[in-house]
């Protein structure tokens, strides 16, 4: 336990070299990385988060935070496939199409990470037709939709579409974020849900998967 606190507590001010070594060493005396990532790595990514929504903390903590969570689960992700365990679910992330902004996207998905999930980071400038062939061949289960500016919004709706006209979209959730993004503009084109924050994007996609798998097959 000694260790997993050193884990959480360089987390939380993102000092990714004793992370780093603190996971070798938990590793070493017989922690279950299952331990490691969920006492360590989720919890420190947790915490930063409500930080961060109380005002306590701010975008550049939160990256480094994300950054040194990213350097321990490096190493731990090879333990976390031996034994079999599954992550929290499958989001695919990206800009939409015409957008070239990345910082929020790239939090957002360093916090999805943090927060247990597999991620397939798309990038920027990500057509429908790309999130509609990567939900078809990567099983995905949530797709992340970021824009940073208003003419490329209708690009998220132009997401929605393709899902349907694939008939993907009964089986995948689709959440949205991004600077001049709302949550009426969320409901206005059926997306599942919309984050103001990177922390939100976390606990919104955690409330998702729960809801999917509480459903009958």
């Amino acid at each position: 336990m000694e260790y997993i606190d050193t884990i959480y507590n360089a987390v939380l001010v993102g000092d990714a070299k004793t992370a780093h070594e603190g996971v070798k060493a938990a590793l070493n005396t017989g922690e279950l990385a299952t331990q490691i990532m969920q006492r360590g790595l989720i919890a420190a990514m947790t915490e930063i988060g409500r930080q961060f929504e109380a005002g306590e903390a701010y975008v550049p903590e939160m990256l480094i935070a994300a950054r040194a969570m990213q350097s321990a689960l490096g190493l731990l992700k090879p333990y976390m496939v031996e034994s079999g365990v599954k992550a929290t679910g499958r989001v695919a992330i990206g800009t939409v199409q015409g957008d070239l902004h990345d910082i929020g996207k790239n939090i957002v998905g360093m916090m999805l990470e943090g927060a247990g999930f597999e991620i397939i980071d798309l990038g920027l400038d990500v057509s429908p037709e790309k999130f509609v062939a990567v939900a078809q061949t990567q099983q995905v289960d949530i797709i992340a939709l970021s824009a940073l500016i208003t003419t490329t919004m209708v690009n998220m709706r132009a997401v929605i579409e393709a899902l349907k006209n694939a008939d993907l979209r009964d089986k995948i959730k689709v959440i949205i974020g991004g600077a001049p993004v709302t949550e009426i503009y969320a409901n206005q084109i059926g997306a599942d849900g919309y984050s103001p924050d990177a922390s939100g994007a976390a606990r919104l996609a955690i409330g998702l998967m729960k809801v999917s798998n509480s459903l009958p097959a």
